[in-house]
């Protein structure tokens, strides 16, 4: 049973994913217990570097607080390999996620590998299969008539889990340990719609001992990831942009002018608060627009929501609106995001994209057409050519551009996301990366709990994995340009399999006033009286306890120090964080004027008039936008020498290529070194390759 798979479950017919080891093919161990600094002072971790002395320390896996185990199978095996190959250890189940420790006695607790961990909502499908039946989907409804002697977790995140039960006495567990998942995994409590924090899953956690502080301590370093929850944090990176005319208001700090909106937001300088509250109710969802990015050249990109359609400003309004939008900043430019797919488009690509690479899913020869069929790869090349238009125009026209989307809450995120990556140095590194998905993405109001489905089951599904092609947007980059970014592709897939995790405050909450509601100190079940202050149930006294959710940058509580250490790319040149210098001031656009406004669509400008003006001025359409023949030189930036640290990727056909380590690590001929449990075992096995190699060198005929 260890060695054969059940004949009937479709998968891999071997497993081979680096044991450990982040870009082949799973998560890497997770290091239980060790909080954060992040969780406490709202700082994020330092930068990722290797212990400066010692072996990282294995923990003892840590439950987290509130979670159950409902049930064990000790002695079930992890398959691993064609013919043989399988890791024995012990299959949990909690009501919280699905792991396996592996090489544990039973009942023992030991060190637990994140890609052996599945949290319940990443479970896409569970399948158990037996000698003597036909493979049976196994749900909170259905019945299990026979002892499954394997069960294949199908996963959201493209990983493919296969467990077998041997004969040896383990049937009792295997019945009960797969019903507990297919019940665990309809009953648990996901996440509510407002995401609240004592609502479902608890928070996590305990106070860290004092081993776990000093290794916070050495996290601790001069680059860091910005998590825009206080006005130092805006301030700091606003002047590191170098953005003079700019400012950081307050206005939104109680989030009563937007709930969805960050706390401090950028906004011109010569515009009060007074005068900005006016412009909030002539938006979708009072999103108004405000500053992502300045380039050195002088362009500045802002984002904001759709106009409102029932929106009439009065005359004070519209010099409010007005100043918001155009200032002195010359032509305006409007992008909207029609050209994009849509989120329907984003959600049911995927979906194709994850059936194509289960095992078996289409014929070989056929398998490169079905790709094309799933559009996956055309929503990534649509998104990179768009970023280039905009980062061009930025970059020598000297004009502000403005992404614009009905919400401001998916596509643009995107976008903002993509046209920084490709212009701003800082944005490539490993700490500046992460600033921007904080910025961009967390406190800028996108809904994770929504857009990744890890909502209630009964609420309507709006399930569009735009973060997700977001990352996949950012591997090309990488893929295309290695030498320009701090970070590898061990990190992206990492924090690809985080997203689907409620662990953490970054992809838990829709937006940064859930996220501090989250942190409030309040207990259902305390009372308070007069005479004995906070006392819960069972008669402890004291405050009640914050609850606070680590980000997910907070890298330490599920990687080693060495597993860290691949996160960085060392052949990428590093950023610095301090102020971006002048750069060459770019051309002026080719219609002059402060008050211009100008239409971004299909890669041409065109002059637009906003809603309260009568019309647009009559000219012709000017085409923006390089072109495909013209590679990385041509259309707007003509024959003009490229600008420093400016990124214009190829966009044609053979450019964008399949992410094959996200993608296909649930194929067999895509896993590496899985049976290898320790680096030992993997330098082992990599000097038998070598032997084989060479043995096969010297009797290959010259």
């Amino acid at each position: 049973m260890a060695g054969g798979g059940m004949s009937g479950i479709p998968g891999p017919e071997g497993r081979d994913a680096g044991a450990g080891i982040p870009g082949e093919g799973g998560m890497p161990e997770w290091r239980a217990g060790c909080r954060s600094r992040a969780g406490r002072s709202g700082l994020s971790p330092g930068p990722l570097r290797p212990r400066r002395s010692g072996p990282a320390r294995p923990k003892s896996l840590r439950h987290e607080r509130g979670e159950r185990v409902l049930e064990e199978a000790a002695g079930a095996r992890q398959r691993c390999g064609n013919g043989g190959g399988s890791v024995p250890g012990t299959l949990l189940c909690t009501d919280r996620r699905l792991a396996f420790l592996p090489g544990q006695a039973p009942g023992s607790r030991g060190f637990l590998r994140s890609e052996d961990e599945v949290a319940l909502p990443c479970i896409h499908k569970l399948v158990a299969a037996s000698s003597f039946s036909k493979p049976k989907v196994l749900t909170a409804a259905s019945t299990l008539k026979f002892i499954p002697e394997e069960l294949a977790v199908f996963c959201r995140d493209f990983r493919l889990l296969r467990f077998s039960f041997p004969e040896n006495g383990l049937a009792p567990q295997a019945f009960r340990v797969a019903n507990a998942i297919a019940q665990a995994r309809e009953a648990a409590a996901w996440l509510r719609d407002a995401a609240e924090g004592h609502n479902g899953w608890s928070c996590p956690g305990e106070a860290p001992s004092e081993e776990e502080e000093e290794e916070e301590e050495e996290e601790e370093g001069s680059s860091i990831t910005l998590l825009f929850e206080s006005l130092q944090d805006w301030e700091k990176e606003l002047q590191r942009l170098g953005a003079a005319g700019w400012r950081v208001s307050a206005v939104n700090e109680r989030f009563d002018m937007a709930p969805s909106l960050p706390r401090y937001l950028w906004v011109p300088s010569g515009l009060l608060d007074h005068d900005l509250k006016r412009t909030f109710a002539h938006f979708q969802e009072r999103r108004v627009p405000r500053l992502c990015w300045h380039h050195p050249g002088g362009g500045d990109l802002l984002r904001a929501a759709s106009f409102h359609p029932a929106s009439e400003p009065g005359s004070e309004d519209v010099r409010c609106l007005e100043e918001l939008l155009l200032g002195d900043r010359g032509p305006c430019v409007l992008a909207d995001v029609a050209e994009l797919p849509t989120l329907a488009d984003i959600q049911l690509a995927h979906l194709r994209l994850r059936a194509l690479c289960l095992p078996g899913a289409v014929a070989e020869e056929k398998w490169l057409s079905a790709l094309e069929g799933t559009r996956w790869l055309d929503h990534v090349r649509t998104c990179l050519r768009k970023a280039v238009e905009v980062v061009s125009l930025l970059a020598r026209k000297r004009c502000s551009v403005v992404l614009q989307e009905p919400s401001d809450r998916d596509l643009n995120c995107l976008l903002a996301s993509l046209v920084q990556l490709l212009g701003d140095p800082h944005a490539r590194s490993l700490p500046g990366f992460q600033s921007l998905v904080q910025r961009e993405w967390v406190a800028a109001g996108h809904p994770f709990p929504r857009r990744l489905g890890l909502l209630c089951r009964d609420t309507p599904r709006e399930e569009a994995p735009v973060f997700l092609l977001f990352l996949d947007c950012t591997w090309q980059l990488l893929w295309q340009f290695p030498a320009d970014f701090g970070f590898t592709e061990a990190f992206l897939l990492a924090l690809h399999d985080s997203s689907f995790s409620p662990y953490f405050s970054t992809f838990r909450f829709s937006c940064q006033r859930q996220r501090g509601h989250s942190s409030m100190p309040r207990l259902p079940s305390q009372t308070y009286r007069p005479m004995g202050g906070w006392q819960d149930p069972g008669g402890h006294r004291g405050r009640p306890r914050t609850c606070t959710f680590p980000p997910v940058w907070a890298w330490g509580r599920r990687y080693t120090w060495q597993q860290q250490e691949q996160f960085r790319n060392p052949a990428g040149s590093p950023a610095p964080a301090e102020s971006l210098a002048p750069g060459t001031p770019g051309d002026p656009c080719v219609w002059r004027g402060s008050r211009l406004v100008l239409a971004l669509a299909k890669g041409s400008l065109c002059p637009h008039a906003l809603p309260w003006w009568s019309r647009p001025p009559l000219r012709p359409p000017h085409r923006v936008s390089p072109t495909e023949s013209q590679g990385t030189q041509g259309g707007l930036l003509g024959t003009c020498q490229l600008p420093s640290g400016l990124l214009l990727p190829c966009t044609a056909g053979p450019c964008i290529r399949l992410w094959h380590r996200c993608y296909l690590r649930g194929l067999p001929q895509e896993q590496r070194g899985r049976l290898a449990p320790s680096l030992a075992g993997l330098a082992e096995e990599l000097e038998l390759l070598q032997d084989r190699l060479h043995a096969w060198n010297t009797r290959r005929p010259h």
